[in-house]
């Protein structure tokens, strides 16, 4: 598997915010701020973030962290828009270091890749890629967890012409979902995540498999 953090030098923003980093120099800041944002989530969840704990955490005034981000929620989406970036990316990685040639192979690296950042990253088994927060309306071109069950099968159909119907697609999005949800309770209380736990949620990968072969 790829080091997560081999990433985050050449990691950019993908979702809005107030005013778009064009320099490396404003790019650099707002990756600390996020930073700052993804470590004290990493201690309080993300639930009582507020964006004072931000500016401070990174050292920064609060007109900086308003000068990029209207408000909390805004902060919020960005962190998710870069973990599934980074999530992205490192999946991609593993593809193509595994080259897995089924579906079973697949979602085997799809999981070890979700566990290694819930390890790597901090922040990560708070937020996510964003699937856990409740906004309306939900921002234009993100989908969270089905970008992930997208790009599994996208890699799937290039290396080994594996193309999944319809039932076959909904299953894998399901799967990762329901990954996801397991994930994020076997490292709620550990860093290094309940081996029980992991292990289910292999197991549920598994059963997808199964599923879209019957």
């Amino acid at each position: 598997m790829t080091n997560m953090t081999d990433n985050h030098a050449t990691m950019t923003i993908s979702s809005p915010i107030r005013v778009e980093p064009v320099q490396a120099r404003s790019t650099a800041r707002v990756n600390a701020l996020l930073d700052a944002a993804c470590e004290t989530m990493h201690q309080l969840g993300y639930e009582q973030l507020t964006t004072a704990m931000v500016a401070e955490r990174a050292g920064a005034s609060i007109g900086t962290v308003y000068r990029y981000f209207p408000d909390r929620i805004a902060v919020l989406q960005a962190v998710a828009a870069r973990n599934l970036d980074k999530l992205l990316l490192s999946l991609k990685d593993n593809q193509a270091l595994d080259t897995p040639k089924d579906l079973s192979a697949a979602m085997t690296v799809a999981v070890d890749t979700l566990v290694e950042m819930f390890r790597t990253e901090k922040g990560f088994r708070s937020l996510r890629v964003g699937d856990v927060l409740d906004i309306r309306p939900i921002p234009a071109g993100r989908r969270g967890n089905a970008d992930i069950a997208q790009a599994i099968r996208e890699d799937l159909q290039e290396r080994a012409n594996v193309r999944l119907d319809s039932a076959g697609r909904l299953a894998v999005e399901t799967a990762i979902d329901v990954v996801d949800a397991l994930l994020g309770r076997a490292f709620m209380v550990s860093e290094r995540g309940d081996a029980t736990l992991i292990d289910e949620a292999h197991r549920v990968a598994q059963l997808t498999v199964k599923a879209v072969s019957s």
